[in-house]
């Protein structure tokens, strides 16, 4: 029984239950530090079965070289293995050679980053020899993982002009080899909990809420402050009315002089002052420009048999 990743065929076995003290992931890592070290360990405590053989984080360059050498003799032989799981640092296909008996095994290889597109001074300091370690170790490698696509259609797309580099007999479409077992598997990320963090106004659920959430979410809000919905004020002036108040004063006009708001809306009948068009609530003639008074009437059915709810149009300020 094995469980599938969600890109193309990358698989762990799930151990049966009498079968949990045995061993069926076999973790190899060449270069034990930062995400490379954060991958293994996160790996380690989720999956049953693991077993992990590292090299400290240091001397890059020599891990790249001769990790497959000082593997050959630390990793202990066993009939328990299912899977070995690598970063593209390790020489997998060094490894298997002097490991026959891991050959069988279903080799996944994970990419963080590749050596064919890796940024250099100048292209003439690349060593050829490390991205060509890497293109071996996907021709070995059943399934091979990259942490995204760029990375992925980078090293793809770089094959055939890194291996234009010998100066002959140079091996043809090994990008188109290498493609179908080839998938994107993005890092994996664990956070902690921000619950700490966060004001009490911040804080997103009630304690109703949190009950039935899983115990690793903490985030809640205490009792009696729960923020009660705002509602609008009747008594308070619209925004139409203040913007027409606004504009008055603008222009100077008197206080007496000032046409109040007309109120719309079932249950409300007033005169139509001049230039007011019939139908149309709150709005003037003034206000719509010429030709389209006739359709802006039409379009309004504010009378009480069209409307059940003003509606309540907020103009921005110019």
């Amino acid at each position: 029984m094995t469980h599938v990743s969600r890109e193309r065929d990358v698989a762990f076995p799930l151990v049966p239950m009498q079968e949990k003290n045995s061993t069926c992931v076999l973790l190899v890592e060449a270069f034990y530090g930062g995400s490379h070290k954060q991958l293994i360990d996160l790996l380690k405590e989720n999956v049953v079965g693991c077993v992990a053989h590292t090299l400290p984080a240091k001397k890059w360059h020599w891990r790249a070289r001769t990790a497959a050498l000082h593997f050959m003799q630390a990793i202990p032989p066993s009939s328990s293995y299912r899977v070995l799981f690598t970063s593209s640092v390790l020489n997998l296909c060094e490894l298997v050679a002097l490991r026959p008996d891991l050959a069988p095994l279903k080799k996944v290889l994970y990419f963080h980053e590749n050596q064919l597109v890796y940024p250099v001074r100048k292209d003439q300091e690349r060593d050829f020899q490390y991205g060509y370690n890497q293109i071996l170790s996907c021709l070995v490698a059943d399934a091979v993982v990259f942490n995204s696509l760029f990375n992925m259609n980078s090293f793809l797309s770089s094959v055939g002009a890194f291996l234009k580099r010998m100066p002959d007999h140079r091996p043809k479409d090994l990008a188109s080899l290498l493609r179908p077992k080839c998938s994107v598997l993005h890092f994996p990320l664990r956070f902690p909990s921000v619950a700490s963090l966060l004001p009490e106004h911040k804080l997103l659920r009630g304690p109703a809420a949190a009950a039935a959430a899983s115990p690793d979410d903490d985030i809640t809000v205490p009792p009696g402050q729960m923020p009660e919905p705002r509602l609008e004020d009747p008594e308070a002036p619209r925004s139409e009315e203040l913007g027409s108040q606004s504009n008055n004063e603008a222009r100077g006009t008197p206080p007496e002089t000032r046409k109040p708001a007309v109120p719309s809306g079932p249950g409300h009948s007033s005169s139509l002052g001049q230039g007011e068009a019939p139908g149309h609530c709150g709005t003037s003639i003034r206000d719509v420009p010429a030709g389209e008074g006739e359709q802006t009437a039409s379009m309004g059915g504010c009378g009480p048999g069209d409307q059940t709810k003003p509606l309540h149009i907020v103009w921005p300020q110019r």
